[in-house]
């Protein structure tokens, strides 16, 4: 019963966030996207034009006013005051008397172990901050399937052995570049989404573009035995995927 009451509690706050934000954007804060964009742009063109100077003070510049749009917002006052209220009322919860149970234990037909598993460190972690990229020397492949917030990501496929099948790179951005390196003799297929930004595949160019959908796919990838599959979406960021 809890849980349900969680679950709808936080399916009440997500709901009202979204007619929250919809509302705000149409009639009370039309320039909110604008200043969003355009913060973002300058957080972006900041970033290419880093260690100069100029580059420094247009990505801070930029930082500054976007979390300062986002911090002003309705829609994010409600989801602070919705947080609130939902750690006080855990904590009222967890005053109170708890419930005595008494559990009904019944002997196992049949003694069930526990099954083994191997937990093994990622090539790349979740990040707010930081540049991530695979070993220059040989390494050990395993799937990617990251989320960051600002930083680059580079990914030399060039110095792994590949297995049999398809590969999978799942990157999610706010705002950095992907970069993804692969050998001649592995085909590909990418989806990539961004907000601001530009990608390069194999030659083919799309230059800086707002709203960006991208789908492209090597012509063997059907029917090829080795095979890398690329998802990266982000808010400002450029993507290049390049054989090596």
């Amino acid at each position: 019963m809890l849980n349900k009451m969680k679950n709808d509690y936080v399916s009440w706050i997500v709901i009202t966030g979204v007619i929250l934000l919809l509302l705000e954007v149409s009639f009370f804060n039309e320039g909110l996207i604008f200043s969003l964009l355009a913060s973002g742009a300058m957080i972006y063109f900041g970033r290419s034009l880093m260690p100069k100077k100029s580059g420094k003070v247009l990505f801070w510049a930029g930082l500054f006013f976007f979390l300062s749009s986002v911090f002003s917002m309705m829609t994010f006052r409600f989801f602070l005051l919705a947080v609130l209220i939902y750690l006080v009322y855990q904590y009222i919860q967890s005053k109170k008397k708890p419930e005595l149970i008494t559990p009904v234990l019944q002997k196992p037909e049949k003694e069930v172990s526990k099954e083994m598993v191997i937990e093994k460190p990622p090539l790349f972690k979740n990040r707010l901050f930081g540049h991530q990229e695979t070993p220059s020397h040989v390494y050990e492949w395993d799937d990617v399937n990251i989320q960051t917030a600002i930083g680059d990501s580079v990914i030399d496929l060039s110095m792994t052995v590949l297995p049999k099948g398809e590969t999978v790179i799942f990157i999610r951005n706010i705002i950095g570049n992907v970069k993804v390196y692969v050998p001649y003799d592995v085909e590909v297929t990418l989806r990539h989404s961004s907000i601001v930004g530009s990608a390069e595949v194999f030659g083919h160019q799309e230059g800086r573009v707002l709203n960006q959908s991208l789908y492209v796919q090597t012509p063997g990838y059907e029917e090829a035995g080795q095979k890398v599959k690329i998802f990266t979406s982000m808010i400002v960021g450029n993507i290049e995927v390049k054989r090596i």
